[in-house]
C-alpha cells in the first residue's frame, strides 16, 4: 500500500510559558485525540533564555510517555544536540528541568498515550546520545532512527507504544521510500528546506506538519520522500493507535477523571518518586 499525504497545516509561533526568550510551536495541538491517537500532544519549543534568573522546577507527570528530541543543545543544559530522551511516567514520575543560565535550545517534545494496560507501569527513563543514534548515508542524504526500525537500522530505546521516529536530512532531489506498518497514524514535521512525499505534487515547506492517510488494515505500506530544490529536513513521527478514551489534565494523562485528584495529592505528599532516586534498572544510558 502506497501512503499519502492527506492534511498539511502550519502551525504558528507563539509566546512560551517560559517568558522572554521562549517561542513555542503547537506541533500536534491536543484537542483531538481520536485522529492523532497515539500522540497526545507536540511542542517545538525554541528557547533564547537571557538568563535573568532560574526558570522552570520540579513538575510531576504520569499515565503516558515523553519523547524529546534535541534539535540544538547547550553545554549549559543537560540537552545535548542530537540525543533523545525518553521518560515512560507510568504510575508516576517528578523530573526537574530547571534553567539558570543564558541559554539557547531547541527541542521537540511528545506526548505519547500508554497502552491502557501499561498506564500505570513503572516509570523508566531512557538517553540516547547521537553517537549512537542508529544512521546510514544514501547518496547525499543521511538518515538517523530514534525510534523502532527503519532502512535496516532499529534502535535501542524501548517504548510501551510501538512508533517510528526518523530524521530525514535529504539533499536536493534525493528520493528515500519509508517502510511502515499499515495501521500505523503518522506525521512530518518540516524543520528545514521542503520535499514532496506520497506523489503529491505539493511540497511541504518549513515549520509545516503533515499528516499521513489513515487505515486500520494490517500489512505492510511504504511512502517515498524527494528533497526540494534545496533539500530538506524533516522528522517523521509514526505509532499504533491504541484506541483509548484517555484524560488529559495538566501533567496527567488517566483512564477517568476521579483519577486525577489522588495524583495531585501524592505529588503535593511526596509520594511520586524523582526521576533522581529511580532504581539502576529504571534509568537506561544507550551510550
Amino acid at each position: 500500500m502506497n501512503r499519502k499525504i492527506v492534511k498539511i497545516v502550519e502551525p504558528k509561533a507563539t509566546q512560551g510559558f517560559l517568558g522572554e526568550g521562549h517561542s513555542a510551536i503547537q506541533v500536534v495541538g491536543g484537542s483531538d485525540f481520536q485522529q492523532t491517537d497515539p500522540f497526545i500532544v507536540m511542542m517545538d519549543d525554541q528557547l533564547d533564555l537571557p538568563g535573568n534568573g532560574v526558570v522552570g522546577g520540579p513538575h510531576p507527570h504520569a499515565g503516558f510517555e515523553i519523547a524529546t528530541l534535541v534539535l540544538e543543545g547547550s553545554p549549559e543544559s543537560d540537552f545535548q544536540t542530537g540525543s533523545l530522551e525518553w521518560l515512560t511516567t507510568g504510575s508516576g514520575i517528578v523530573h526537574t528541568e530547571e534553567i539558570k543560565t543564558k541559554v539557547k535550545l531547541r527541542i521537540l517534545q511528545l506526548w505519547l498515550v500508554l497502552p491502557k494496560t501499561k498506564r500505570w507501569t513503572a516509570p523508566k527513563w531512557q538517553k540516547l546520545p547521537f553517537k549512537n543514534v542508529p544512521s546510514k548515508k544514501t547518496g547525499r542524504s543521511e538518515i538517523y532512527v530514534y525510534s523502532g526500525s527503519a532502512f535496516g537500522l532499529t534502535s535501542p530505546i524501548s517504548s510501551e507504544t510501538p512508533i517510528t521516529i526518523v530524521l530525514f536530512k535529504l539533499d536536493k532531489n534525493d528520493k528515500v521510500t519509508q517502510q511502515l506498518p499499515t495501521n500505523f497514524n503518522g506525521f512530518i514535521y518540516m524543520l528545514e528546506g521542503s520535499m514532496v512525499a506520497g506523489g503529491e505534487a505539493t511540497p511541504i515547506e518549513k515549520q509545516q506538519v503533515a499528516w499521513l492517510d489513515r487505515s486500520t488494515e494490517e500489512g505492510p505500506s511504504k511512502i517515498d520522500f524527494i528533497g526540494g530544490a534545496e533539500g530538506g529536513s524533516f522528522v517523521l513521527y509514526a505509532g499504533e493507535p491504541q484506541r483509548v478514551p484517555i484524560i488529559s489534565y495538566g501533567p496527567f494523562v488517566v483512564d477517568r477523571e476521579e483519577e486525577i485528584k489522588p495524583l495531585f495529592q501524592d505529588f503535593k505528599a511526596g509520594r511520586i518518586p524523582h526521576l533522581k532516586n529511580l532504581s539502576e534498572s529504571q534509568v537506561v544510558y544507550h551510550g
